[in-house]
């Protein structure tokens, strides 16, 4: 996510408070429900997806520069134009043009699907049809509305879905989709005991509290990484997404053949639980700005959880998908052919705006180094682009044998 400089942020109106407070009181009711105690996982999720409150379930404008915050898509057009030779080359690997298709999960405004299409339109190789899994209908009736404005010709092959389809053969896009997964969050006692985190009611709104475990799988996952050394310290807070396994399941599950290409901002295992975030990762945005409370205005913010790229990588080798790579944004971009994309377009009247847009994307203040692309293969076996210019997969496994290695 990119917050432009020239952005301020603006106070919640009365009706948007209006809508958060009922948003509090529905987390409030589940709470008191389950005996005060509501894991945070599922505060998060209420705060994001509940039907009719939730974040991405209202009529509000999330994306863009009167939104939240602006992705790599709608930062600039070469972002889609790289990807598009990334959807390329795997729908070629894939048999003959036409037989394959390209599914997007969660396709923000539509700027990357149309970029994509109208690219691939270029090139001659048009997938079979571009499928986007969106739960929102806000953002589904604004990619309608871009597409039919950017590719009207191209419309005809575009599909919503609300499920994944089966037997699916092609290329899968995921940006900034993990991010918004709910997650678990744990704190490591005095006592050297590592607790849950749950949120519960307080009289100015909602609070915090540690308790004993109750959430299936959470304490052999905070011990599996102590046993690697990491979130070992008293004191020590963070996030681990224990959804992660049953939605890659699912994925590959629904996957013939084709590769998953997964970007977003996060870390490998070892930097994510690093001594220095001893308070997680989690990070809210409303109109433009950063902030780290979750519980700030309830259902018109964005929270989500940095990735850990590790566990996405161990997620997909038990689902049965091939690590194929891992490197940074620019890495991968670059391995896409950015730099012969901005040469082309130097003498167009757009190349100044191309320029800035491609250093938003590259420079590792920026988004070049903060976001990462892992790529996990089914049916397939190939040096992607995408990682030809710098594979990083040896930082999956810190220190350990086997994950930096091509999984079989």
């Amino acid at each position: 996510m990119s917050h432009p400089a020239d952005i301020v942020a603006d106070a919640p109106d009365a009706d948007a408070w209006e809508h958060s407070r009922h948003v509090l009181d529905s987390i409030r009711r589940e709470a008191d429900a389950r005996g005060g105690l509501l894991p945070f996982d599922r505060f998060m999720e209420l705060a994001l997806y509940a039907p009719g409150l939730g974040y991405y379930v209202t009529g509000t404008r999330k994306l863009g520069r009167d939104g939240d915050f602006v992705t790599a898509p709608e930062l600039s057009p070469l972002f889609g134009r790289c990807i598009a030779e990334q959807c390329r080359e795997v729908l070629a690997a894939l048999g003959p043009a036409g037989e394959s298709d390209i599914l997007e999960f969660g396709a923000g405004t539509g700027a990357l699907a149309a970029e994509v299409l109208a690219r691939l339109s270029e090139r001659g190789v048009l997938p079979r049809s571009y499928l986007i899994l969106e739960p929102s209908p806000e953002l589904r009736e604004r990619q309608q509305r871009l597409l039919a404005e950017r590719v009207p010709e191209l419309l005809a092959r575009v599909c919503w879905l609300d499920r994944l389809p089966e037997g699916f053969q092609g290329c899968v896009l995921a940006n900034e989709v993990l991010d918004a997964m709910p997650v678990h969050r744990f704190h490591n006692g005095a006592d050297g005991r590592s607790r849950e985190i749950f949120v519960r009611r307080s009289p100015e709104g909602l609070e915090e509290v540690h308790g004993e475990v109750v959430s299936p799988g959470l304490t052999e996952a905070v011990q599996a990484l102590q046993d690697r050394g990491l979130a070992v310290h008293p004191g020590f807070e963070s996030e681990i997404n224990l959804r992660l396994g049953p939605w890659m399941a699912t994925l590959s599950d629904a996957l013939a053949r084709g590769v998953v290409f997964i970007l977003d901002y996060g870390y490998p295992q070892a930097e994510y639980y690093r001594d220095d975030r001893s308070r997680g990762t989690l990070m809210c945005h409303y109109r433009h700005r950063a902030q780290a409370d979750p519980y700030l205005h309830l259902g018109l913010q964005d929270i989500g959880a940095h990735v850990d790229f590790t566990s996405v990588a161990e997620a997909g080798a038990s689902a049965g998908l091939r690590l194929a790579g891992y490197t940074t944004q620019t890495n991968f971009l670059i391995g896409c052919g950015i730099d012969r994309l901005l040469a082309q377009a130097s003498d167009r009247p757009n190349a100044l705006d191309l320029v800035l847009g491609a250093k938003q994307l590259l420079l590792p203040s920026a988004m070049g180094e903060r976001f990462q692309v892992i790529g996990l293969e089914k049916g397939l076996s190939k040096d992607w682009r995408g990682f030809s210019f710098r594979d990083l997969r040896d930082r999956l496994d810190g220190g350990r044998p086997g994950l930096g290695e091509p999984l079989a």
